[in-house]
């Protein structure tokens, strides 16, 4: 068997040979031990000539940092070295907060700057990106720590002058969950729907793991769609962002005529790929005006959306995400009948990460049970909460449930700021809601558990807000906001249990968004009782 050479011998090999010379062909070169070194590229599928081309879009922008090269609209843009080498970092760490004395650090070295001459770097790179025009968003400000690029950027790798001909633009996906619980039924049927109808929503609540699911379902069908598959995150969007230029710029510059749509649906008539369009809720209308069009224009082109509503288009299949499932409030539970529901298993798989050789005891079994219950299976919460039993213990931090202060407990920094903490992703939902469907929630948060069609109009009145209320409580389901069960006889509608209580601390801000009596035993009294400890863990 041949020696290896260096990585670096070999790609000098490479490097010097004609740019349209595929990579196989190189396997039978006389240089045996060049050979052997390609022939393990060969294995992996990694072409060395793709060192330092990495491709980072956003917008109407395209950024490649080893050729120190910004475009816009496929024209070079002129913007400072020192605004560059800002753009370079802050792209490089996102979504993360980078600081301003790592800022600085990178861009300016060993020199002395002060913070104003990175502000004034900092003004002029948002001016030639136009951020804050048409409700553009690049770069935000987090008082006291740094700087965030908070557009939906995507990554790719540039091909020019490699294989020949044009560029193909192969997009990262977000990382995959490792070993994602209790929901492989839902993947399945995503993945079989996705293939027979070609357009599919999955809608539920905050925090429930909508794109968790969504990214492990892409990175199953890539080898389905060869490749050719596009994540497009709208978080970051403001409602009036152009969504036709942002997802001209995910696809990449080889778009021909630029993002207007004509161009757009021109351009994808033909090919076959899945789009992948994650958070849409709170730019629902245009969201789903541009899906429609592109999957009647584009009869290869299969979408997958995550949003807290459906889309409510003609070609749309709605898939629901259930919270994961938790144990029943029952005595005597085993840790080993816990461990059956997928609740308990992530609980106890997110402790362990943070107390070494966690396992559920006995004794313990009861308070996890009861923690999955109060936060009602929804991965956000039991991750946030995981958190605090390396500090608190698990009786600990069950208790700590009762006095909402579990709304505020942080998680990771690198998460998007509404993923922070269940205040901000309920704050979220929230923050989309009507007036009328803000009141109807907070009268409807009187009753604990299920409830009656019956019984709502008893405990929030009729009509709410100058709707009736059925039409109120209908607007609210499709929201996510509201959990419907079917089944039952009628049918049984219920909030969230950590839903209830972020609506408690808002009625507690806001005394004239008082509760109607409840038929179900809980009422405003008892909201009354513990607005005191709510006042003190929200006081602003």
């Amino acid at each position: 068997m041949a020696s290896r050479v260096s990585p670096a011998h070999a790609l000098g090999v490479i490097r010097s040979a004609k740019s349209d010379r595929p990579m196989y062909d190189f396997v039978s070169n006389e240089d045996a031990a060049v050979a052997e070194t390609l022939r393990q590229f060969a294995r992996t599928g990694d072409d060395p000539r793709l060192e330092g081309r990495s491709i980072v879009v956003f917008g109407r922008f395209r950024l490649c940092a080893a050729e120190r090269l910004l475009e816009k609209d496929g024209l070079p843009l002129r913007v400072g070295s020192r605004a560059l080498d800002i753009l370079i970092a802050l792209v490089d760490g996102a979504p993360a907060v980078v600081g301003k004395r790592d800022l600085i650090r990178r861009v300016w070295g060993g020199l002395v700057v002060n913070d104003g001459s990175l502000r004034y770097h900092i003004v002029a790179l948002r001016k030639a990106l136009g951020d804050g025009r048409c409700g553009a968003r690049y770069i935000t400000n987090v008082a006291g720590r740094g700087y965030c690029f908070v557009a939906p950027i995507s990554r790719s790798i540039d091909r020019r002058d490699i294989h020949g001909g044009d560029r193909i633009e192969r997009h990262s996906l977000p990382a995959p969950v490792h070993n994602l619980i209790g929901r492989e039924d839902a993947i399945r049927r995503i993945m079989v729907r996705l293939k027979a109808q070609r357009f599919v929503t999955l809608v539920g609540p905050g925090g429930v793991g909508k794109t968790a699911v969504a990214v492990q379902v892409t990175h199953n069908l890539l080898a389905e769609f060869d490749g050719e598959v596009h994540f497009v995150d709208l978080g970051a969007l403001a409602p009036a962002a152009s969504h036709c230029d942002v997802l001209a710029s995910m696809l990449g510059p080889a778009v021909d005529g630029g993002a207007s749509l004509p161009h757009l649906l021109a351009w994808l008539q033909k090919r076959r790929m899945l789009l992948v369009l994650d958070n849409c809720e709170h730019v629902i209308e245009s969201v789903a005006e541009l899906a429609d069009q592109l999957f009647r224009a584009a009869p290869q082109i299969h979408i997958l959306a995550t949003s807290r509503e459906s889309l409510m288009i003609p070609a749309e299949r709605v898939i629901p995400l259930a919270p994961l499932g938790y144990p029943p409030a029952s005595e005597g539970l085993t840790a080993a009948e816990a461990l059956r529901y997928p609740a308990v298993q992530l609980l106890v798989q997110l402790i362990s990460t943070s107390v070494h050789l966690f396992e559920l005891s006995e004794a313990e079994a009861p308070s996890v049970c009861s923690i999955c219950r109060r936060l009602d299976g929804i991965p956000l919460a039991l991750e946030l909460t995981a958190g605090r039993v390396a500090i608190h213990g698990i009786r600990g931090t069950a208790a700590l449930l009762d006095n909402l202060r579990h709304l505020l407990w942080p998680g990771r920094r690198t998460k998007l700021p509404r993923h922070r903490t269940l205040y901000a992703t309920l704050e979220w939902s929230y923050a989309l809601l009507s007036v009328p469907e803000r009141l109807a929630l907070h009268r409807l948060s009187a009753i604990d558990g299920p409830f009656s069609l019956e019984s709502a109009e008893a405990a929030a009145g009729n009509p709410v807000g100058g709707a009736p209320l059925v039409e109120m409580l209908a607007r609210l389901a499709e929201k996510s906001v509201v959990c419907v069960d079917v089944t039952a006889t009628p049918p049984q509608y219920r909030l969230l249990e950590v839903t209830r209580a972020y609506v408690m601390q808002r009625a507690a801000k806001a005394p004239g968004l008082e509760c109607r009596q409840s038929i179900t035993g809980v009422t405003v009294d008892a909201l009354n009782a513990r607005r005191p400890c709510m006042e003190s863990v929200f006081a602003e």
